[in-house]
């Protein structure tokens, strides 16, 4: 899954002049930031073209599968703000390097996992890793440069970051398929040199810079949150089919229990990790309550196509790789021009129409789901290049939306939270719509009065009677069908809330602009 754009990434404040290197070092800064970068992107998007294999090599669940990608995704979200706050309080490059470390030696562990429990644990930690590194990367750019040249610098990082997304699942899709499924463990191991290069750079080649903020972290607040998002990213999951379900229920009420505690708990800190006076502002409401329920549909989407097309339709990795292709690409190609068509117009019309546009392409995957293999090329990929135009549409104004809706001196904070609900979005769609499948895949086997096949994404075994195969895939088609209508709907949310809540123009060719709300 792509990354918000780098406008909501939580950025730390600079020093006043903008620079804590000489101009011959800040290349360095440049160079390991986007090393880093890598990391994480890498390991986002091609975690879902391997986890077929993943599964088949450990003998996961589709449970653990979610847990394997939400483990990462949980201390990631819940943790973000407060590691990018971490750079303020000991000085960007030593949690800049912190993070990147911790990252490395978790993915190491990772590919040496001898099973799915420890493949998840190591995912968790590794989440806790990205928390600080993700935030850094951006953060030690805007320190590192002056303001004449920061924009330029960013650039570079944000083109290079759409073009490791773009190109990871491809490169990694030819190799699972050229090296078999074992070779998943290299998508954590080849993490190595690249975190070795980037810390070499940041220790041997960049100065330190001096902490920009003596506050305490909020570390209760963070502990609260991962809490709560864990207990409910738990009883969502327990409730597919594979899970039993008897504990879903008291896990959902003890995360949302949590998560009033969680709010009254940042309510009365002097230095809360989010404020939540922001979402006073309708304007930066509407557009959180948008980002989430598009990231939320993108992610469930991005997390059980390439099941469906790996496991149900019996494509190769090599060939599913390709769909992310257009979504990287259009992010990259389009986010510039929309982001000044915007300027001139204001984010609601953008936001609202390229989520609409998102909500036809997962309407059409529904429909085509059913289609099979032969259509891949000529209708799964085509619909995922119309997801990526809309998400092209979304992405910068979306940020703008964010920022502009805030006070200057708010921007960083606005900036974290946006990010934050992004991901927070995959984590419970991840979670919720792993059981929709799971139930819709069981439901319909009982229905065809078909038992002993494997569960929803998993490969079938060699030797699996036609009969039993034809009735797993037309049972995994359906509950991906299932999936992709509730994803299309939840992008018609998101695009009738920006509607309601985020300013500009309703239509691009009327006249005036209606005034910024705050």
């Amino acid at each position: 899954m792509p990354p918000p754009s780098d406008a909501a990434i939580p950025r730390i404040n600079p020093t006043p002049n903008g620079a804590f290197c000489s101009p011959s070092q800040r290349r360095f800064v440049l160079v390991a930031a986007i090393l880093a970068s890598a990391l994480g992107f890498i390991d986002g998007s091609i975690l879902a073209i391997a986890m077929p294999a993943i599964r088949v090599d450990l003998g996961a669940s589709l449970a653990q599968a979610q847990w394997i990608s939400n483990a990462y995704a949980l201390t990631l979200s819940a943790l973000i703000l407060a590691g990018g706050a971490a750079g303020d309080r000991f000085g960007l490059r030593r949690a800049f390097v912190a993070g990147i470390a911790l990252f490395v030696v978790s993915s190491l562990a990772c590919a040496m996992a001898p099973g799915p429990g420890v493949l998840i644990a190591f995912r968790a930690i590794q989440g806790i890793g990205a928390a600080i590194m993700v935030p850094g990367s951006l953060a030690i750019i805007a320190k590192a440069y002056p303001k004449s040249e920061r924009g330029r610098a960013i650039g570079i990082w944000a083109a290079a970051s759409a073009l490791t997304t773009a190109l990871g699942p491809v490169l990694g899709g030819l190799v699972l398929s050229a090296f078999g499924d074992g070779v998943w463990r290299a998508i954590f191991a080849v993490n190595l040199p690249l975190g070795l290069v980037s810390i070499y750079l940041l220790l041997a080649r960049t100065p330190a810079d001096a902490p920009a903020d003596k506050r305490r972290l909020d570390l209760g607040g963070a502990a609260i949150a991962t809490a709560a998002f864990g207990a409910l990213a738990y009883g969502l999951t327990a409730m597919n089919a594979e899970g039993g379900g008897r504990m879903a229920g008291p896990s959902i009420v003890a995360g949302a229990l949590l998560l009033i505690v969680f709010i009254v708990f940042e309510r009365r800190q002097p230095q809360p990790m989010i404020d939540l006076g922001l979402f006073r502002i309708r304007a930066f409401a509407g557009a959180n309550l948008a980002t989430f329920f598009l990231y939320f549909a993108l992610s469930a989407n991005l997390f059980y196509l390439p099941m469906l097309l790996i496991a149900g339709w019996g494509l190769s990795t090599a060939e599913v790789g390709f769909i992310f292709l257009p979504l990287s690409a259009s992010i990259a190609l389009l986010s510039g021009p929309v982001g000044k068509w915007s300027d001139r117009i204001g984010s609601r019309f953008p936001i609202a129409g390229g989520s609409m546009i998102v909500a036809v392409a997962f309407a059409g995957l529904a429909a085509l789901s059913h289609a099979g293999v032969h259509r891949f090329w000529s209708g799964t990929f085509p619909l995922m290049a119309v997801m990526g135009l809309g998400m092209a549409l979304v992405v910068s104004p979306l940020s703008t939306a964010v920022m502009t809706a805030v006070d200057d001196k708010d921007t960083g904070a606005a900036s974290g939270i946006n990010n934050a609900v992004s991901r927070i979005g995959g984590l419970i769609a991840v979670a919720a719509m792993g059981s929709l499948a799971a139930w819709i895949y069981a439901t319909s086997l009982r229905a065809s009065g078909v038992s002993g096949v494997p569960g929803f994404g998993e490969p079938a075994p060699a030797g699996l009677a036609a009969g039993l195969d034809a009735a797993r895939v037309a049972a995994g088609d359906t509950a991906f069908s299932g999936v992709a209508i509730v994803t299309a709907l939840l992008c018609v949310l998101s695009s009738l809330t920006a509607w309601a809540t985020v300013p500009g123009q309703s239509l691009p060719w009327g006249r005036g602009r209606e005034s910024r709300e705050s």
